[in-house]
């Protein structure tokens, strides 16, 4: 069975400049024109389009050329004591 992806999947896909990483935006199902080009696609052969996360450009690939990666998770912001750090603080005649 073929590759499936959703709307939303983090992908990776290899490109001239090396491995990029994306999310999907939406899946093709009909013939389509994109960038002066038609991409064939059908219900059982679908391509994805998907926006890159360095640089926000908008890609089509089928599904073989495509491989699912994790999620990326959110850094944890340290938590910052005003009492250690009071360089930071403002002087109590400004409060």
């Amino acid at each position: 069975m073929a590759k499936s992806f959703k709307r939303g999947d983090r992908v990776e896909w290899n490109s001239e400049a090396g491995k990029v990483r994306g999310i999907i935006v939406k899946r093709v199902v009909s013939d389509t024109r994109f960038k002066g080009y038609v991409h064939h696609a059908s219900k059982d052969e679908p391509q994805y389009v998907i926006k890159s996360e360095k640089t926000d450009h908008i890609a089509i690939h089928k599904g073989p050329a495509l491989k699912r990666v994790k999620a990326r998770r959110a850094k944890k912001r340290p938590e910052v004591d005003p009492r250690r750090n009071a360089k930071h603080t403002l002087p109590s005649q400004l409060m």
